[in-house]
């Protein structure tokens, strides 16, 4: 399996929570309250593992909402943000206010959830191409509702794919959710984004 030393680990999460903080100051502005997330942990698993990991809750396959852009540039990914189905309209609903009716919130689940997915997205992956100093082109996002196992598949994702699971808490003064960001990549794309940390780790260290 793809691993990251102890360096370009702690390197990508200080580069994620860079992003998500962004993110966190863009949502806090739509929500109206002060919004909190960060990325703990980050891991590479294959995409069978990912999908067993995000969809299984008291062993009943679990239904997700998704949305998901594709990027092309320094590396190519599918960066999908995922949440539990429960949770999207509880997300919904904090960002247009209690007074809507529960029909048309439903009706603007899928619109707002894709707006919210460009945010979180475009600032993880804005921030990687500003660090990076590379181009990376994004999609339209593509909302999703499923297993876990049937977004990853809608996607494009393929069997023998890894992907990178950033695990995010998402806090807000009155909620605790916590969401996932995967970035599937292929073997290919997995050492582009290796040579890319080690540039901005040498960068750093004033060595480049």
């Amino acid at each position: 399996m793809f691993n990251l030393t102890e360096l370009e680990n702690d390197a990508l999460i200080e580069i994620f929570n860079i992003g998500v903080g962004q993110a966190a100051s863009s949502m806090s502005a739509i929500v109206k309250e002060a919004v909190r997330m960060s990325v703990p942990s980050i891991s590479f698993i294959p995409r069978t593992e990912a999908a067993r990991l995000l969809g299984q809750a008291d062993g009943v396959a679990e239904r997700i909402c998704g949305v998901s852009q594709r990027y092309r540039g320094a590396f190519d990914t599918e960066a999908i943000l995922m949440f539990p189905e429960d949770k999207s309209l509880e997300i919904v609903r904090l960002m247009v206010g209690e007074a809507v009716p529960l029909k048309e919130l439903t009706e603007m689940e899928q619109e707002a959830m894709c707006e919210i997915g460009n945010i979180m997205l475009n600032s993880c992956v804005g921030t990687l191409a500003n660090i990076f100093q590379r181009e990376l082109q994004g999609s339209l996002p593509q909302y999703h509702i499923g297993t876990s196992d049937e977004i990853l598949t809608a996607t494009g994702s393929q069997f023998n794919s890894v992907v990178l699971m950033l695990h995010i808490d998402f806090l807000l003064e009155k909620h605790q959710i916590h969401g996932y960001v995967a970035f599937v990549l292929d073997i290919s794309a997995l050492h582009d984004l290796k040579d890319q940390i080690n540039l901005y780790i040498a960068r750093a260290m004033g060595k480049v």
